[in-house]
């Protein structure tokens, strides 16, 4: 009933100058499907708009098996296309001599490099300077195997995330109340990430009014159609419509006209008004920083610490903001270096399949985490709202796979990077 992400087999080919321009950029995903679903893991496009190159080619292919059919699961395709991608560019930086970062300077885009569109909003950049800065990236010596804490060899990894931007049609109602309050009327859902509270901070500040006056109503069909929480389109979607209602409200109230006992309503249908926002490229992005220790002799890996800086528009409400971006970084740790649904190749079976055995990332596994932002405006998106449940976990488990070669002069292409991994890794994993 919950789905499974299906595993991937990623090839990406990078060709460059002497300097670390890049030339040529293919990114090839291959990811299993049922028999008698097509679904596929679009791990592939996360690479058509993250560096600019003379030539780009992204292929996401299908292989139909007797499995259960795989469904979306938090950041679908760029979590384990960034995995993919990061760390190709990071081997890049290594062979042309250039450190991580400048490497991604030096191919930053001016405009979409697969779809020619202007961007948005695009500072991927500064998210990777106020990350080397806070990270104190400028100290680090580029040599692999050099750093050590006794017995842990000590490395340091970075990669660049982004996430599409998209809103989808959604319809509001804002009610002007007799008593001087405000009633807001919107089909979300809240599943843990705070819509009630953004939605009243949103609705306040269009209806220019404190948030004690204004009341949230949610999760009922009778209130019309609306995006679903998902895609990280669900604030941003629910945003646009009832910041509109509000917006038509506010202007349509003369200064202390009575409000009849049955209020004043205004309803607004986003429908039309997101079909303009396909003439722009727009993401959330981030630059990711780990610092991991692993100990050769047993083959363990230790996230030291971590830190995330996004550029993910205007952020409504900072708590729960760094609450997602925090927690997409932890489910980024765990891609790394723990989960994993292996399958019995006679039943088809999956080994261990409950959550007693299922290991994930637990308190002890992230000692010292930090997310935070840069400003990040967008003076022609009409919301000004970027999604942030998701790109949090992309480029996360990149950044550590790069800080485990940082430590130890080995290259993992397999995720998790288990114990039993490291140990046996002679060349590349």
């Amino acid at each position: 009933l919950a789905g499974y992400r299906s595993p991937t087999a990623q090839r990406v080919r990078l060709g460059a100058d002497a300097d670390g321009r890049l030339r040529a950029l293919e990114h090839r995903s291959l990811n299993q499907t049922s028999a008698v679903h097509d679904f596929v893991e679009p791990s592939a496009a996360a690479s058509r708009a993250m560096y600019a190159a003379d030539a780009h080619h992204t292929a996401s292919r299908i292989l139909r098996l007797d499995v259960p059919t795989p469904t979306w699961m938090r950041a679908p395709g760029e979590a384990p296309g960034s995995f993919a991608l990061e760390s190709a560019l990071d081997e890049l930086a290594e062979r042309c001599g250039v450190d991580p970062i400048e490497l991604r300077v030096r191919n930053e885009p001016e405009v979409g490099p697969v779809s020619g569109l202007p961007f948005g909003s695009r500072n991927l950049i500064a998210c990777f300077r106020e990350g080397a800065r806070r990270f104190g990236w400028a100290d680090r010596d580029p040599r692999p195997g050099v750093r050590r804490d006794g017995r842990w060899l000590l490395g340091t990894g970075t990669a660049g995330a982004s996430f599409p931007v998209v809103a989808m049609p959604s319809t509001a109602a804002v009610t002007a109340e007799a008593d001087g309050t405000f009633t807001v009327r919107v089909n979300a859902a809240d599943i843990g990430t705070g819509a009630r509270t953004a939605l009243t901070l949103v609705a306040a500040d269009a209806l220019q009014v404190p948030t004690d006056r204004v009341r949230v109503r949610i999760g009922d069909s009778d209130l019309g159609p609306a995006m679903i929480a998902g895609g990280s389109m669900g604030t941003r979607s629910w945003s646009w419509a009832v910041r509109t209602a509000a917006e038509e409200l506010r202007g349509s109230l003369a200064p202390g006209a009575d409000i009849p006992p049955e209020g004043v309503t205004v309803r607004s249908d986003t429908t039309e008004a997101t079909g303009a926002l396909a003439q722009k490229e727009r993401h959330s992005y981030g630059a990711q920083f780990a610092e991991v220790a692993v100990d050769p002799a047993t083959g363990e890996v230790r996230v030291r610490r971590m830190l995330g800086i996004f550029a993910a528009g205007r952020i409504v409400n900072p708590l729960t903001a760094r609450n997602q971006l925090v927690g997409g970084m932890v489910w980024g740790l765990s891609m790394a270096l723990h989960e994993e649904a292996v399958r019995d190749r006679a039943s088809g079976g999956v080994y261990g399949a409950d959550l007693a055995g299922y290991h994930v990332a637990a308190h002890a596994d992230v000692p010292h985490i930090e997310a935070d932002w840069v400003d990040d405006p967008d003076p022609d998106d009409p919301v000004g709202i970027k999604g942030i449940g998701e790109v949090g976990i992309v480029g996360a488990a990149a950044a550590v796979a790069n800080a485990v070669w940082h430590a130890t002069g080995v290259r993992h292409r397999n995720l998790p990077i288990r114990p039993d991994r490291v140990l046996l890794a002679g060349g590349d994993a």
